[in-house]
């Protein structure tokens, strides 16, 4: 058996493995989404290491590539092994031998999102060095959704905007963005989005971001000088005009969010699960 990195590697390939890693997951992926998903995370091939037996990858790490809260990072698109080969610390084996290609790449931190639930891997992710930033929450519902219809202010309309700029749509967040629902991410597939602002009087008082192939919400805010006042569910209401999935999610909701968490409960949404967001810095070992 070898590691070594995914440079050159056949997409195909690359999609073989992940299906076979994850076809006991409740949600599958087809060959498309998973690309999308990839380049939306900031996937980088040659920094992305497998571990391969008789040239078939057994286990692999897909990382992206990017600056998160200023910092040059990399992040954990999807680490998988195929069930014959579970339980020989492939993963962890992985990880360690991409360190001294991340660093010499001037990564400086490893970023990653794992399932409350899944002990095992929390538990091997501490062993390697790696502490607890964030909890997130993560929402599925399907549709029909059963929405707030509290609308206060009649002067509020919607329409198709471009990106915001960002230093507008900070000061409306009430928590830092994860890495796949970042800016950065967007950007990487900008086509994928469908981004609606709200304005009263031409003023931009709200914006929404939403995927409507994946009937994600990514992103969701209101001037705080402007709420209570329908724009989210106006905002919200209208993603769900545009989704093409059966399903709706908000993914990686700050646990200490109060705003964003129960507005997502009153537009019908139940909180699904939970994540730790976690973080290893590469200059201290």
């Amino acid at each position: 058996m070898e590691i070594k990195s995914l440079r050159n590697i056949e997409y195909d390939l690359l999609y073989s493995s992940f299906r076979k890693a994850f076809k006991d997951y409740d949600i599958q992926l087809t060959k498309d989404e998973l690309f999308s998903m990839l380049q939306r995370r900031g996937f980088v091939a040659e920094l992305s290491f497998g571990a391969f037996d008789k040239g078939q990858i057994v286990a692999f790490t897909f990382n992206g590539i990017g600056v998160y809260n200023n910092i040059k990072t990399a992040y954990d698109t999807g680490t998988g092994t195929i069930e014959e080969y579970r339980g020989k610390g492939l993963a962890s084996q992985i990880f360690e031998y991409s360190l001294p290609y991340l660093r010499e790449a001037k990564v400086e931190h490893y970023l990653l999102e794992v399932l409350q639930h899944n002990t095992k891997a929390i538990s091997v992710y501490q062993k390697l060095g790696f502490k607890t930033q964030r909890e997130f929450y993560y929402f599925i519902q399907e549709e029909p959704l059963k929405t707030n219809d509290k609308t206060t202010d009649s002067s509020i309309t919607i329409k198709t905007i471009d990106m915001p700029r960002r230093e507008i749509t900070e000061e409306f967040s009430d928590f830092v963005p994860s890495w796949q629902n970042s800016f950065d991410a967007i950007s990487r597939k900008q086509d994928d989005f469908k981004i609606q602002g709200a304005f009263i009087d031409n003023e931009l008082t709200g914006y929404c971001i939403s995927e409507p192939e994946t009937g994600d919400i990514t992103q969701i805010a209101v001037n705080k000088n402007h709420r209570r006042k329908g724009i989210g569910t106006l905002l919200f209401k209208e993603s769900l005009i545009h989704n093409k999935c059966k399903t709706v999610k908000i993914v990686n909701t700050a646990i200490d969010c109060d705003s964003i968490n129960k507005f997502a409960e009153s537009q019908g949404l139940s909180v699904t699960g939970k994540q730790f967001e976690m973080i290893k810095d590469l200059k201290l070992s």
